[in-house]
């Protein structure tokens, strides 16, 4: 009978089987460390060599190898957030944008008073048009370093876009402080000022920018478009001939050339500029894209909302709509009605935007420049109506606006004539008649404003007309002596003047 196995005599046996095990891990150990060293050298363990490798290749622009080198630096310190942030800026040039967003978030998460992750994170936000989501990061990055160039000039992009024009100029006069500030910081100034009315200053500005860079096409543009407006139309031309062949693909610069061309009654080379772009072909493609009604796409109650009779409700159902749906005009069009009385710049900005994208759009071209007179921006509106038209001659509300905008212009007779088609069109508003009186008054044909003025006071609404009866009827004696006295244009000079 064979004697039973005490415990102690397995012992060896345990032994044996421990050191086969610890063998084996050590020699797994070695394997993976061999195949680390061969992907990473000698650094393999060192977190701050593998950043370094990293920054390396970052420079020589080998981003893949980079982003390796980086990512196996958190591997072996996961709190390393210059590495964090360093990934994200390869993340964003290899156009992985929601991975470099979790790499700045997580770097403001290790280390808070570091102003460049905000930076990042807010400028990678506003590339993403979530504006509102950017503004906190960016101030606190300004805040954090107060001669942060990037975070200045982004968050006055913001603001501009916001309609806070005097806080964008602030801010990116701010930013021009930096004497590495690139030529963009002087041009995002000159637009600010020129959005203050600031013409001359906006000038100034953009004239510094082509001073270093003759041939900078955003400036060229820019200042083209204030040469229009101030009347200074031949050396508009001459910015306009010079930013043509700057283009290239860039559309939206083509839109503002080939607009600009409009307005300086050039339609010739602005359909050539508009052609060579592909202006027309890519706005139907971007407008007839999958989803509901106007290529939307969209949740049922975030389309339900945005048609809802409450403004607030509808602008921010639009908004996140738009959010969804960027290039999609009829969104843009409608959050550009939304904000034409209570933001102008948005306004135009929305509007600007669907006419890029559905140039031949009667509707959003007539709300654009509807966005213009509310602007006080009249000569720019003026061209675009007169094309609107044309192409539409019985769009009511562009004549609206084309008498609205010639009267501001103290371009009377333009006027009279949009107001006359008013009236036949709409002949129980008796508003119009007030305004063809004064236009015959400042004309000087008294007889004519005479018989306008006493049209309208036996059709006006005592309430509703008040202020203008009131000053129609202070003015009745004294034209009423001019005319006994002979004075004012006669019917004959008014014939040679025409």
């Amino acid at each position: 009978m064979s004697a039973p196995i005490s415990k102690s005599k397995s012992k060896p046996c345990s032994a044996l089987l421990l050191i086969a095990a610890l063998l084996l891990t050590i020699s797994l150990s070695r394997s993976t460390a061999a195949q680390t060293e061969d992907a990473f050298g000698e650094t393999s363990a060192d977190p701050v060599k593998l950043f370094e490798q990293g920054q390396n290749a970052h420079a020589r622009g080998d981003l893949n190898k980079a982003l390796a080198f980086y990512e196996e630096a958190i591997k072996v310190r996961p709190e390393f957030p210059e590495a964090e942030y360093q990934r994200g800026t390869v993340l964003v040039s290899l156009g992985r944008l929601a991975d470099a967003e979790s790499g700045f978030r997580r770097a403001i998460e290790l280390k808070k008073n570091w102003s460049l992750p905000y930076s990042a994170l807010g400028s990678l936000l506003v590339r993403l048009k979530r504006d509102p989501e950017a503004e906190p990061f960016l101030r606190v990055a300004s805040n954090l370093d107060r001669q942060s160039s990037l975070a200045l000039r982004v968050l006055a992009d913001v603001r501009l876009r916001a309609g806070d024009v005097k806080e964008a100029l602030d801010l990116a006069k701010r930013a021009t402080r930096d004497p590495d500030a690139p030529l963009s910081t002087w041009i995002l100034v000159a637009v600010a000022q020129r959005a203050d009315g600031d013409n001359a200053s906006a000038l100034a500005s953009l004239d510094h920018v082509l001073q270093i860079e003759p041939l900078q096409l955003s400036a060229l543009i820019e200042r083209a478009e204030i040469r229009l407006t101030s009347g200074d139309k031949e050396r508009a031309l001459a910015d306009l001939a010079a930013s043509e062949p700057l283009v290239k693909s860039d559309k939206e610069s083509a839109t503002r050339i080939a607009a600009a061309y409009e307005r300086a009654g050039k339609p010739d080379d602005a359909s050539r500029v508009a052609k060579a772009a592909g202006l027309t072909e890519n706005a139907k493609v971007a407008v007839n894209g999958p989803g509901g009604p106007g290529g939307v796409v969209g949740k049922p109650e975030e389309i339900e909302a945005a048609n809802s009779a409450d403004a607030e409700v509808a602008r921010k159902a639009l908004e996140t709509l738009l959010q969804k749906n960027p290039n999609n005009a009829l969104l843009l069009a409608r959050l550009g009605d939304s904000y034409r009385i209570i933001d102008t710049a948005r306004s135009l900005d929305f509007y600007r935007r669907a006419v890029q994208i559905e140039p031949g759009n009667a509707d959003y071209a007539t709300g654009y420049s509807a966005a213009l007179v509310q602007a006080r921006r009249f000569a720019e509106a003026v061209s675009i109506l007169r094309r609107v038209i044309a192409a539409s001659p019985d769009n009511y509300a562009a004549h609206a606006n084309l008498a609205t905008a010639f009267y501001a212009l103290k371009l009377f007779n333009d006027a009279l004539a949009e107001y006359q088609w008013l009236l036949a069109a709409k002949p129980e508003l008796t508003i119009t008649r007030y305004f063809i009186a004064t236009a015959h008054d400042n004309l000087g044909e008294f007889e004519e404003a005479l018989a306008s003025y006493e049209q309208f006071l036996a059709n006006a609404n005592q309430k509703t007309n008040e202020l203008e009866i009131e000053k129609v009827k202070l003015r009745l004696p004294s034209l009423r002596r001019q005319i006994q006295l002979g004075q004012g244009v006669k019917k004959n000079q008014k014939a040679r003047r025409n």
